[in-house]
């Protein structure tokens, strides 16, 4: 009956941090503690579960307005996180879901806020632009693959007047220079799975994917073992995506008449499905007719027909230390940004 009262009650009224407190039999500062889940101060954990069943009860919302008062707008701001992608197909892509995960399974663990996700053309509305990227706003800001919607010189500009009103900017997957970054190394990578090709055995090397550092990587590992380095030979078709690389496996079969590169290296995995489709489609064997290797180790890797040989990306690691390092104030701008490079390791399947 107690307990309906108390339900009844906070209906009609706001219901403050005192009245938690004093339903709770605890302080005022030990409801705080417990609503901001700071590290500052302990709390026994069947004192936290009174707090938060009271909570419940009573309705409790935490007044916005009245933190950010009391801190002042830029300190209540703090703790917000913005996320600013390239386009809608970002959620599509497995690597990139799980970047975002990695973004948002650090942030709850820290107790910030992902404040909003917007995507790079709309920050061109001047309205929108003052109202999501303000100190007063958000505390920081992680820019995921923004570097596919930057095309422009206004881009650019929209770029720059970002970084004047935020400092702690993390790009994720991409890299420039005065921003701090976290991705991997693509002409590393890509020439670390065509040496694996080559100490295979396959002398006969091709490349499927995006025209970035990864066809630079390809390269690097051909002319270090005296193999074919020209790029219009090794360099057979532009993929991003499974349906790519379906039609660039495709393009190749009719160029050549049926004929296919003993091995071939995809910029991604969903490069790789959509090629390996195709090739099943045709009745190609993998690996004893074509060898396949790519890139990323998304979860369907696992899963192809063969089981995809890959290299695996640190995807939910690059999310997670973007947020860290926003935490522990290691993010900088000009001379003071960092880029962080994480490690790479190759998963051996049975497509090579």
């Amino acid at each position: 009956m107690e307990k309906e009262m108390r339900a009844l009650e906070s209906r009609k009224k706001t219901v403050t941090q005192n009245d938690v407190a004093k339903a709770a039999g605890v302080t005022r500062s030990m409801v705080s503690y417990v609503i901001s889940g700071t590290s500052e101060r302990s709390v026994a954990p069947e004192t936290r579960e009174r707090i938060l069943k009271v909570i419940e009860e009573l309705g409790y919302r935490p007044n916005k307005a009245a933190q950010a008062l009391q801190l002042g707008d830029v300190a209540f701001a703090s703790k917000n996180i913005g996320i600013v992608l390239p386009n809608s197909d970002i959620f599509l892509r497995p690597f990139y879901t799980e970047i975002l995960e990695g973004i948002f399974t650090a942030a709850h663990e820290n107790n910030y806020n992902i404040k909003f996700i917007r995507f790079f053309d709309e920050l061109n509305d001047p309205v929108l632009f003052n109202e999501l990227i303000h100190p007063e706003s958000i505390g920081s800001l992680i820019l995921l693959a923004v570097d596919q919607a930057i095309k422009t010189d206004h881009d650019n500009k929209i770029l720059e007047k970002i970084s004047q009103l935020i400092k702690k900017i993390v790009l994720v997957e991409w890299k420039k220079d005065g921003f701090t970054s976290v991705l991997f190394d693509r002409q590393e990578a890509s020439k670390k799975v065509t040496e694996y090709l080559i100490h295979e055995g396959y002398t006969e090397i091709a490349y499927i994917g995006e025209h970035d550092e990864r066809v630079f990587g390809v390269q690097q590992a051909l002319l270090q073992h005296n193999l074919n380095a020209v790029q219009k030979y090794f360099y057979l078709a532009e993929g991003f995506d499974m349906r790519t690389g379906y039609e660039g496996m495709k393009s190749i079969s009719d160029k050549n008449n049926g004929k296919f590169p003993s091995a071939i290296v995809c910029g991604s995995d969903e490069v790789a499905v959509g090629a390996m489709c195709f090739l099943n489609e045709k009745g190609i064997k993998i690996p004893s007719e074509v060898a396949i290797i790519s890139i990323d180790n998304i979860e369907l890797a696992a899963y192809t027909n063969p089981p995809l040989t890959t290299l695996n990306v640190q995807k939910k690691s690059m999310g997670y230390k973007a947020v860290e390092m926003i935490i522990n104030g290691s993010v900088g701008q000009g001379g003071d940004a960092l880029c962080i490079n994480l490690p790479t390791e190759i998963i051996k399947r049975k497509s090579s």
